[in-house]
């Protein structure tokens, strides 16, 4: 959306306008802008939901699997949790063959890992990226 676009819906002139999404992006509260691409449009139209326990959830060990699992490029999100497993992870892959390359040749040789549990996803019902601040 253009900021004469924005201003428009908010109720603004353009400069103010700008001047408020520069202080957003400054602040942190705007991280960044991005496109959301088809998964299944680019080949990757599997999910996976894992769910990881480590052996021990000491600092150090939970700073491990983090660093490992940022950088998988297969991972596009994890979560650590409370409840019965450490980790929540969604992964995306090609097929059922390609993740179970990625679960043989990388994931399971992180160390510390328990336990892996892993479900797919049959298609996906809601998908949000925008916060809902409509009432702030």
């Amino acid at each position: 959306m253009t900021i004469n676009d924005l201003a428009d819906k908010v109720g603004l002139s353009p400069t103010p306008c700008l001047r408020r999404v520069k202080r957003l992006q400054h602040d942190g509260v705007i991280k960044s802008y991005a496109a959301h691409v088809d998964q299944e449009a680019i080949g990757l139209p599997v999910s996976v939901f894992v769910n990881v326990t480590l052996m021990r959830q000491v600092e150090s060990e939970l700073q491990a699997f983090e660093a490992a699992v940022a950088a998988c490029p297969e991972v596009m999100e994890c979560y650590l949790m409370t409840g019965t497993s450490d980790y929540l992870l969604r992964i995306v892959a090609a097929d059922l063959f390609a993740y179970e390359r990625f679960l043989k040749s990388i994931l399971t040789q992180i160390p510390g890992i328990a336990n892996i549990q892993s479900s797919f996803a049959l298609r996906q019902v809601v998908h949000r990226s925008a916060l809902p601040v409509s009432g702030m």
